[in-house]
């Protein structure tokens, strides 16, 4: 969830259809630019994609300022670009960062569940449901580049991806705390980080609601390396020269193995689970505590 005190909740925007955009350099991405063999950079109105086909790997960027909340528009463009990517065999891994300085990812967009009717509620957990497992199954080597705070749902991305370098930055905290604002973490969440950081310090982090700054997260393993600042990307892409070493089809199989039976659950229950979310989200109580949590934003936006 957007939990983070001082961040904003963007308002949702009309979606916008696939759209090849410019690079940063005209057109061309930073390989490009230094001389290497590069491609003209692509996306959405939401994520951008630098790839570098001589290398096989693309960064993907979120863009959703100023927080880059998960709205509706957010999740479905995520989605896309990624089948794009495993859909061209050209690449083999993918970095995962940000394009909004100081947050890797608010979260849930709140304004995408307060306020509107059930089916609304159902399309966008059903989204949701769709990006985690399509990121937790890739069979791309996904490495997340934390360049930025990262609560709830942004926390939850990152933990779907194969290995996280988070800047060393004490503001860039990250966790899943959703318990602060009385919302329960679903199961497939917990699971992903019982995964992760084993049951007992996931069983202690999920009901305080922890948000873990860079030397406790790298402490309990909710990154794998911390690094300062302005080293995130160049760590993010040395990782990813590491793990592309490995045969793709062994490590690819090896990964379906271990993450599978985590994602079957969610697969065999994914009705019940949006019908779970539908319910809780609709009570009176939650949304109460929604549009005052979305209230004080507004203030401090004021």
């Amino acid at each position: 969830m957007a939990l983070m005190a001082g961040m904003r909740v963007p308002a949702r925007a009309v979606f916008r259809p696939w759209t090849w955009l410019p690079g940063r350099a005209f057109g061309r991405t930073e390989a490009a630019a230094r001389g290497g063999v590069g491609a003209r950079s692509f996306g959405s109105q939401r994520v951008l994609v630098e790839p570098d086909p001589a290398a096989g790997i693309a960064v993907m960027k979120l863009k959703n300022p100023p927080v880059n909340s998960l709205s509706l528009e957010l999740l479905t463009e995520l989605v896309i670009n990624l089948e794009k990517l495993e859909n061209d065999k050209t690449f083999r891994g993918i970095i995962l960062t940000s394009d909004c300085p100081g947050v890797f990812s608010a979260g849930l967009d709140l304004t995408e569940m307060c306020g509107k009717n059930p089916a609304h509620y159902a399309e966008y957990w059903k989204a949701m449901q769709e990006l985690w497992l399509r990121l937790y199954l890739s069979n791309l080597v996904l490495i997340a580049a934390i360049n930025g705070a990262s609560p709830a749902g942004g926390c939850l991305i990152s933990l779907t991806c194969d290995y996280r370098v988070l800047a060393d930055n004490p503001k860039y905290v990250i966790g899943l705390n959703e318990t602060l604002l009385g919302i329960v973490a679903p199961f497939w969440f917990q699971d992903t980080l019982m995964n992760t950081i084993g049951h007992r310090a996931s069983e202690h982090a999920l009901q305080l609601g922890s948000l873990f700054p860079p030397a406790e997260a790298l402490q309990v393993g909710m990154v794998d390396k911390v690094v300062p600042e302005d080293q995130v990307q160049s760590t993010a892409l040395s990782v990813m020269a590491q793990w592309l070493s490995i045969p793709d089809h062994a490590r690819q199989l090896t990964k379906n193995m271990m993450r599978k039976p985590t994602a079957d659950r969610l697969v065999k229950q994914r009705d019940s689970d949006i019908q779970n979310f539908v319910s809780f989200i609709s009570r009176d109580s939650i949304q109460k505590s929604l549009q005052v949590y979305l209230g004080k934003l507004r203030e401090k936006k004021g």
